[in-house]
């Protein structure tokens, strides 16, 4: 295993999904479902012409979990986008870090696993943040606090839906469903809001499909080099490259509470993959 080239993958990985959460916040003239519709048909381009190139049947065999995969994906991904309107984008993006709590909470009930003590202990600690940043910050809003609590969930079920579809479909394929069920869904939803994209916001809204494209591939490569245990701490560099570009280009203000509630989630979510990790060796 090549643990410094994992690394690397990782940090480039959580860059390129840093720069996709910064490229949202160019977009504000922008509604959400028009932002889903460009963020997904840009990367069909990649998906499609992968399957292509390689040979690999699109259509799948578990087409109505496919289905369900990207229903799910695609509503976490745009009430992820419709929160980054009212809230800072490190926020919303390290709550919607909240989602393997809730995955492990439905995979209890779906795939009958089982949560071991230790675990909500870190949950605990990942929720008191959660708590004082509601709480104790009174810029954040409320309104923007909903939108990416319930993203969050549903990027918990989607957890839950691609591990009922194992190892039977290819990656991409998974990701094309999902590709092609939100530009659907996100052209569907736009056609009454549309709003004609002008200069910069074209180039923006493809950024959308590039950025998050390669945030994938070299996430993917990263896990395919090393352990989980060993890489999957690492995506939480995200938040901190997303906070980074929020204060330094969009001059988003973090108060001590908030930058206080970002710690404590994201050392939960940290301890509880490194405990899992080290569980599953054993």
């Amino acid at each position: 295993m090549d643990i410094k080239k994992a690394v690397l993958f990782m940090l480039i990985s959580t860059l390129a999904f840093a720069c996709m959460n910064a490229s949202v916040k160019f977009l504000t003239n922008i509604g959400a479902y028009q932002i889903v519709f460009f963020r997904s048909l840009s990367s069909l381009f990649f998906t499609l012409g992968f399957l292509f190139k390689n040979k690999i049947p699109f259509l799948g065999s578990n087409k109505k979990l496919l289905i369900l995969r990207g229903l799910v994906g695609v509503t976490s991904m745009t009430l992820f986008f419709m929160s980054t309107k009212y809230l800072p984008i490190g926020t919303a993006v390290s709550l919607r870090y909240l989602a393997p709590i809730f995955a492990a909470i439905f995979a209890v009930y779906f795939l009958k696993e089982k949560i071991k003590q230790l675990q909500w202990l870190f949950f605990i600690i990942a929720f008191i943040g959660v708590l004082i940043l509601k709480g104790l910050d009174t810029e954040l809003d409320s309104y923007g606090l909903l939108l990416i609590l319930i993203s969050a969930i549903f990027s918990g079920l989607v957890y839950v839906v691609i591990s009922k579809i194992g190892k039977s479909e290819h990656p991409v394929v998974i990701v094309n469903y999902f590709m092609i069920i939100s530009t659907i869904v996100g052209g569907i939803l736009s056609i009454g809001s549309w709003v004609a994209p002008i200069g910069m916001e074209w180039l923006f809204l493809f950024a959308l499909g590039v950025f998050g494209y390669f945030g994938q591939v070299y996430m993917t490569k990263a896990f395919q080099l090393a352990r989980t245990s060993q890489v999957a701490p690492l995506k939480y560099a995200e938040v901190i490259f997303t906070v980074l570009l929020g204060l330094t280009i969009f001059g988003e203000i973090y108060t001590l509470w908030s930058l206080l509630g970002i710690i404590l989630i994201i050392l939960g979510l940290v301890l509880n993959g490194l405990y899992k990790g080290r569980a599953d060796l054993q």
